[in-house]
């Protein structure tokens, strides 16, 4: 049988810190904690400063800004790994084994947080393909804001009342996008319906010189007015105007406004869809309201029983 081992007292654990040399140890181990914490530190600082600077520069350079903005956030990122294995390589931290330590744990972690892979994937596509950039009025996945930040995970809008959606990156590249503001001119469709009784053709006319009149309103494409069908309220028209994009909200009320007023001074009406309105209404033994009236009303106007004789 192997001996035991003789385990060490509590007064001999005691002679052992005793005999520790502890001015040698601060000197050792206390300056090279000083030195990552400090390379921690002013790293920190660098990177933030390095990366705000490459978007000045490419904010000098034209480039676009959600491009510029994804390249800050991607160099912050990555010369903050660079300072994390800066400092505990100062520390005495072998290189070469926590690489192998990353390595593994980003395989780990890379299968584990595989969505949110998809979400950088799909935010360089995003900066790559381009189908809007920030500022521009989008509709996503049902969704209509202003597009404020496309950043590494997921993407910021701002609705007209001021709610903030975040979207990830990858419901973005796999969802339908309408980007309203893409093009410097948009269309826009004035439907209305006028009566039978009135002449279509000068209906047309007025309409014709209402979108003329406003300034706003562009020359080339000029503006059109289509008779849409023939339904049973009236006849159905659609007048087209073009606009600068940034002018088409304005421009649409002030011609739907003059639209109505403009008919109405020339004698013409929109009219309202015919209804048929049908009243049931039954009195206590179940018998409707109408039958009583029309069957059984005697001379004197009063109404009496329905009911026929037994």
């Amino acid at each position: 049988m192997q001996a035991k081992e003789p385990v060490a007292t509590p007064s001999e654990i005691v002679k052992d810190i005793r005999g520790i040399d502890w001015l040698q140890l601060l000197e050792t181990w206390g300056l090279k904690l000083l030195g990552a914490v400090l390379i921690l530190l002013i790293g920190m600082w660098l990177a933030k400063r390095l990366s705000a600077g490459l978007e000045r520069v490419l904010g000098r350079a034209h480039v676009d800004s959600t491009l510029s903005g994804f390249l800050r956030n991607v160099s912050y990122a990555a010369m903050m790994v660079l300072v994390l294995v800066t400092a505990l390589t100062s520390i005495g931290v072998p290189p070469t084994s926590m690489l192998a330590v990353l390595g593994a744990a980003g395989l780990a972690v890379g299968l584990a947080l595989k969505d949110s892979l998809s979400n950088i994937a799909s935010g360089v596509m995003l900066i790559m393909l381009r189908p809007f950039r920030d500022g521009d009025s989008v509709q996503i996945a049902g969704l209509e804001g202003t597009v404020e930040e496309v950043r590494i995970f997921q993407t910021r809008m701002r609705t007209a009342d001021n709610r903030l959606i975040i979207l990830p990156n990858s419901m973005i590249t796999t969802a339908p996008i309408i980007n309203f503001t893409a093009k410097p001119q948009r269309r826009i469709d004035i439907p209305l319906t006028v009566r039978y009784r009135d002449d279509p053709a000068r209906a047309k006319e007025i309409l014709l010189a209402i979108a003329t009149a406003d300034p706003l309103v562009l020359k080339d494409p000029a503006p059109a007015v289509d008779i849409a069908r023939l339904s049973e309220g009236g006849v159905d028209m659609t007048l087209f105007a073009w606009a600068k994009t940034k002018d088409v909200g304005e421009a649409k009320n002030r011609i739907a406004e003059a639209v109505r007023s403009q008919l109405l001074s020339h004698g013409m009406s929109l009219p309202l869809p015919p209804r048929d309105l049908h009243v049931y209404h039954h009195n206590a033994d179940g018998t409707p309201l109408t039958e009583i009236v029309t069957r059984s009303v005697a001379d004197d106007g009063d109404a009496v029983s329905a009911k026929p004789p037994a």
